[in-house]
């Protein structure tokens, strides 16, 4: 979708690849004017470097619970190239939230909630 400045655009689940209905980059970022900034939303931080192939600016991900609780927090950081805050990838951004729920036992150790609100700005005056 063109927004005012930007681009937004959205993947699918990684986990929709068993029906057939995994992110399609090209689909979201394909055709795009990659003269404007873009931004991805795609659940899991794990498809950044696609998002770097297809020149995205920003990438909004969550799926991690920042680790949620011990032992949980170490496969977190096994299986996800970031597992909560803001990391550079090339050109691109990658900002993963820890979200503000759980997965499996509602308990959190070490990886307090958090519900982020991103304010893109252009750098145009």
């Amino acid at each position: 979708v063109e927004i005012d400045g930007f681009d937004l655009a959205g993947v699918n689940d990684i986990a929709g690849e068993s029906e057939g209905q995994g992110p399609d980059f090209g689909r979201a970022l394909g055709d795009r004017d990659r003269t404007r900034a873009a931004v991805l939303m795609a659940h899991q931080p794990v498809v950044i470097d696609e998002a770097v192939e297809h020149g995205v600016d920003l990438q909004l991900s969550g799926h991690t619970h920042g680790g949620q609780l011990w032992p949980g927090n170490y496969i977190a950081e096994l299986s996800n190239p970031t597992v909560a805050g803001l990391e550079r990838y090339g050109d691109t951004q990658l900002y993963v939230t820890r979200g503000a729920g759980a997965w499996g036992p509602p308990v959190r150790v070490g990886a307090p909630s958090d519900i982020t609100v991103v304010e893109l700005v252009s750098r145009r005056a």
